[in-house]
């Protein structure tokens, strides 16, 4: 499949290599705050006498003129481009704001990593995964991947193609790039490819991130058959050092380069700061890559639009057909070439069989490859409202685990039977928008596994805003880390029970105000965690966990703007988890549009979490663990930042962790926040980065 995904990586290159930048016009650009190339809201696209409907639908526009009498259309050349999340029935626009870098770099303001961008993360507030079913339980680089979920299918009437680079101390390197077009009404490719690059500031810390989704939606002419293709890889590459030997060399360093301290893990002579170099010779390798087929046929009421030079063919399903195929293959692996038993055992209380070389070799390595076939019939009560329907599904799905390196491994055949269930009403008016979802394993692996949904979203006026309440509950068997099978070394090899997660949430928004009010509150019951570098455990006793958040943007002046977000969160019960009680960015924003085309946002940010018990990291397993030795003592994070945009030209231009100047050495950005225990965060850091969109 990799030579597949390569191939057509390399045509759709040829394919961008041969278009140019165009002059095309970009309808309604937004302000700073948040915009998009062209709202999709029922307002004209293009000039003609067609606009569309909430459902992506043409119909005719209101017009009491003669459309030969008009002028030319000055929007002739623009472009209307939409998209949807894949299992989504909402349209979105491109987003083309400046003001929030975070909504263009993969990296959250909730998230920490462990010192460098591309090495584990770990999130700030409590969020556990609520889906039933297989997991593997490697998720420190979830916020770098490409998934099923954040996959986007287009549409547009110009091919459009979206480029970026972004560049950082010690040659940090992030490049993304988007290309999609349609080929007629009915067919749309799209292809992203991302790759990111980090040295880091200490040994063995270097991190590199691959990553390729390519996507086809297509429609047969009546409307009636639909096919979705998407293909996934993902890889990611990161040295692992264990964490600093002893802290306090920071505060003596000969050259002022923290590139000078010695680490846990890694051979020190056999490593170098290199932007070209991704290999790893300590650390973890994860590849993951996926094949989704989904194609589907309807019934229903065919139907026609005449305008005055086109003619639209219209089709209202009332009943579907649907089959989904996903073939995953997914590998994890540890190794470190360079083990030293005697630190192995000093640091990590890990015990490895010595040879008669100066390093050992330590591998674990787990694989699996997945097939998962799914059918489901889907009912339209309203012909004229898409976005409502019933579904019913069931699906079988096989998984082979290979646990082991080459040459001694083991193998393990495992299978699932689950049923679905699914109900969406967004009213045309968006007044109402409800999803309810289920999903049950009757047999196999996770047999018992369940996960419950519900969410109410009504809005009470425009003025107003909007109020949504929801419900979810998840009965799911932990990850397979945590079973005997795994190669990971895991202690004790023994079975968990299932674990059960509630969880309640309201939110009301107000969009015109620019405030949202959130909060969730969580029931855990059996929560399976680590609690040292190799050891499980799992919590018997119900605790829960309560976390509100507000959002609001302030307007102070005519063109400075303060954007504030607070979390709170708090634990009660015997909870083996610590998360911080507070939460919050804030950004004061000097921001509008000059000069007609010139969009600007500067000004200063600063994030603070207040001192907790940060997780330890086990780079052999890949988890966060629970511990209850070391408090956070940092600084709040300050960056300053001037973006701006002209046309479809985007900068982000940003001067990080200002708050490292140090106040024993003058003029030196050394006093380091730290993520968690032994790992420090980096000192002052730059970066500039361009995003450029075109259409071609």
């Amino acid at each position: 499949m990799k030579v597949l995904v390569r191939t057509i990586f390399l045509l759709s290159l040829i394919i961008l290599a041969g278009s140019r930048s165009g002059q095309a016009q970009i309808i309604n650009p937004q302000t700073v705050g948040a915009g998009s190339l062209q709202k999709f809201n029922g307002s004209s696209t293009n000039g003609t006498t067609t606009t569309y409907d909430s459902q992506g639908r043409p119909i005719k526009k209101a017009t009491g003129k003669d459309s030969s009498l008009q002028h030319r259309d000055k929007y002739a050349d623009s472009i209307t481009i939409y998209y949807r999340y894949y299992d989504s029935t909402r349209n979105r626009t491109i987003d083309s704001s400046i003001n929030d870098f975070t909504t263009r770099f993969p990296q959250k303001y909730w998230y920490n990593t462990l010192g460098n961008y591309g090495t584990a993360a770990n999130s700030l507030l409590f969020n556990p995964l609520m889906t039933p079913g297989w997991d593997a339980g490697f998720h420190q680089y979830d916020m770098y991947r490409f998934t099923i979920e954040n996959t986007r299918f287009y549409q547009t009437t110009r091919p459009y193609t979206e480029l970026a680079y972004l560049l950082g101390n010690k040659s940090e390197q992030f490049i993304n790039a988007i290309h999609t077009q349609n080929h007629g009404s009915n067919f749309n490719f799209s292809l992203e490819y991302r790759f990111s690059n980090g040295p880091g500031l200490y040994k063995t810390q270097n991190a590199s991130h691959n990553n390729i989704r390519f996507t086809i939606h297509s429609q047969s002419v009546n409307k009636r058959y639909e096919a979705f293709l998407v293909l996934i890889s993902n890889k990611a590459a990161s040295s692992e050092n264990g964490g600093l030997r002893n802290i306090k060399q920071l505060d003596s360093l000969a050259l002022g380069d923290p590139f000078e301290t010695d680490t846990r893990l890694g051979n020190p002579t056999a490593y170098y700061q290199n932007p070209f170099n991704t290999s790893v010779n300590t650390g973890n390798t994860y590849t993951d890559n996926t094949v989704l087929f989904r194609h589907q046929y309807d019934f229903g009421k065919k139907d026609s639009l005449v305008t005055d030079s086109v003619t639209y063919k219209l089709f209202y399903a009332r009943f579907r057909l649907q089959h989904t195929l996903q073939i995953s293959g997914n590998t994890y692996q540890f190794k470190d070439n360079s083990a030293v038993d005697s630190i192995y055992l000093q640091y990590f209380s890990k015990v490895i069989p010595p040879n008669a070389n100066a390093f050992d070799t330590v591998t674990y390595k787990d694989k699996w490859s997945i097939i998962t076939n799914e059918f489901s019939v889907i009912s339209f009560p309203d012909k004229n409202n898409q976005a409502q329907f019933a579904k019913a599904g069931i699906a079988i799905q096989t998984l082979t685990g290979t646990f082991g390196d080459t040459g001694v491994y083991t193998h393990h055949s495992y299978y699932n039977a689950y049923a679905t269930g699914e109900y969406r009403n967004r009213a045309r008016n968006n007044v109402w928008d409800i999803e309810a979802t289920g999903k049950l394993y009757l047999a196999g692996l996770n047999a018992g596994d369940y996960s419950a949904y519900i969410s109410l979203r009504r809005q009470l006026s425009k003025k107003i805003g909007y109020l949504q309440l929801g419900f979810q509950n998840v009965n799911k068997t932990p990850a397979f880390i945590y079973q005997p099978e795994t190669n990971f070394p895991v202690l004790p090899h023994s079975s968990f029970n299932k674990e059960n997660i509630v969880k309640l949430f309201a939110a009301y928004d107000n969009p015109r105000q620019s405030f949202r009010l959130s909060g969730e509150y969580f029931l855990v019951n059996n929560y399976t965690y680590f609690d040292s570098f190799f050891r499980a455990k799992q919590a018997t006793s119900l605790f829960n966990v309560l976390h509100v958040s507000a959002e609001k943007k302030f307007r102070l002046a005519k063109h400075i703007n303060w954007y504030t977000e607070i979390h709170l969160q708090q634990t009660t019960g015997d909870a083996p988890l610590h998360v911080p009680f507070l939460l919050t960015r804030n950004r004061l924003a000097f921001e509008g549009n000059f000069y007609t085309n010139l969009f600007m946002s500067t000004g200063i940010e600063a994030r603070y979490y207040s001192n907790y018990k940060a997780d330890n990291y086990s780079p052999f397993t890949g988890q966060f663990f629970y511990q209850s030795e070391y408090t956070t003592a940092n600084r709040p994070d300050v960056n300053l930042f001037f973006n701006f945009r002209i046309k479809s030209f985007k900068a982000f231009i940003r001067l990080e962790n200002i708050n490292a100047l140090s106040s024993v050495q003058s003029f030196s950005f050394t006093h380091y926040n730290y993520a968690l225990q032994q790992y420090p965060m980096q000192g002052m850091w730059f970066r500039l980065g361009i995003w450029w969109n075109f259409v071609n």
